[in-house]
């Protein structure tokens, strides 16, 4: 019997965890972690494959669904769906088009995210701040005059000598000082950063020597982010977001809040078993290591939920259940309200679906949306209960 981990070659060709052997009892369940979240999100990576995925599909979901509107030249005027509750405590959202070089978003189409989420939610977080994004999402909560609050994101790249951050951090500057932070819950500022960094060098311990060294670029960006925030005459709060197991020490001492991604698909374990899985894995891994800090980082699940389809059978099923909507509808079930009830903050993955993540990474990584990409609601149902 083996608890041994090993990297994968996974098809989407990011960086999974798979499990060699049986795995049995907690400590196995804390080894499986070590990869949740794995490359789910690089949604604002500038690298050059991105690029090329977006120009394919930055359009593909760009008309449908949405909201009627009782006064077609107001958006705050738009109609509820009964079918949807505010019952998460946040989701994760990207608006179509966010990446670079193509820069496909608009504010029309924002508008229409902003207002379906609204029924869903009061908190939605972003991973960077490409293309305008932000002031894009904070100009759509205006006219609809929703109560969403939004953890801005800035996307650091580990070798481009911080001028991703830069380019994001000014672009975030920009929208404060026209926004104001009536609307800003917080800046995450990196997303996977320290998985990117320790991956791209071989290492798998976010706190190695080879982790400080990243860690050292990664809280440069965070301090200069408070400084410009300061400078501003503002406060907000300034955190950090990685895969569940690839904290680095320094970092979070760095961070008011950290984000951990917490993906029970990726562990291999049972729809069923997932909320549990969940739960245990982020408690034991995540809030517990930050509540011994003498800063005390406030802790959330920056991702979890569960994918609707794969582009190709080998992946449609992760050793133990199906990716399907009746299974997302099984963590939806056992997840949300218990969350809720357990004072649990969240951002359930996510908003809609991403057709230019199937194009460039298959499997099912373009599937893990409560709506399609098209903005129309997939067959589940929304459970009905109070967020925090």
């Amino acid at each position: 019997m083996s608890d041994a981990l090993e990297r994968g070659a996974a098809q989407s060709k990011r960086s999974k965890w798979i499990v060699i052997g049986s795995v049995v009892g907690l400590v196995a369940l804390i080894g499986l972690g070590v990869g949740l979240g794995v490359g789910l999100t690089r949604n604002n990576n500038s690298s050059a494959s991105n690029r090329n995925a977006n120009a394919s599909s930055s359009s593909n979901s760009s008309s449908g669904g949405g909201v009627e509107q009782t006064d077609p030249n107001d958006p705050s005027t738009f109609v509820h769906d009964e079918r949807l509750h505010q019952s998460f405590y946040g989701l994760a959202y990207t608006p179509e088009g966010s990446q670079l070089p193509d820069c496909g978003n608009s504010l029309e189409n924002v508008i229409k995210d902003v207002q379906l989420m609204a029924q869903l939610t009061s908190r939605i977080r972003l991973y960077g701040a490409d293309c305008n994004q932000s002031a894009l999402v904070l100009e759509a909560i205006k006219q609809t005059k929703t109560n969403i609050s939004v953890y801005l994101g800035i996307y650091n790249v580990p070798d481009d000598n911080h001028a991703a951050y830069q380019r994001q951090r000014d672009t975030i500057k920009e929208a404060l000082q026209t926004y104001g932070t009536d609307h800003v819950a917080g800046l995450t500022v990196g997303n996977e950063f320290m998985l990117n960094y320790l991956t791209d060098n071989g290492v798998q311990d976010p706190n190695s020597a080879i982790g400080d060294q990243g860690a050292a670029i990664l809280t440069q960006d965070i301090a200069d982010a408070r400084n410009m925030i300061s400078e501003m005459g503002l406060s907000i709060p300034v955190g950090n977001s990685d895969a569940g197991s690839y904290f680095n020490t320094k970092v979070l001492e760095a961070s008011d809040y950290g984000m951990a991604n917490v993906h029970p698909w990726f562990a291999n374990t049972t729809a069923q078993a997932a909320a549990g899985w969940t739960a245990q894995f982020f408690e034991e891994t995540n809030v517990q290591p930050a509540s011994s800090l003498s800063n005390h980082p406030k802790m959330y699940i920056a991702e979890t939920g569960w994918p609707t389809q794969s582009s190709d059978e080998g992946n449609k099923n992760n050793g133990a259940s199906d990716a399907s909507e009746a299974n997302l509808q099984v963590f939806l079930d056992t997840f949300v309200c218990q969350a809720n009830q357990n004072g649990t903050g969240y951002f359930f993955f996510e908003f809609f679906d991403e057709p230019w993540k199937d194009v460039q990474f298959g499997g099912v990584e373009g599937w893990w949306g409560l709506f399609h990409s098209n903005r129309t609601l997939k067959n589940v149902e929304i459970p009905n209960c109070s967020s925090p």
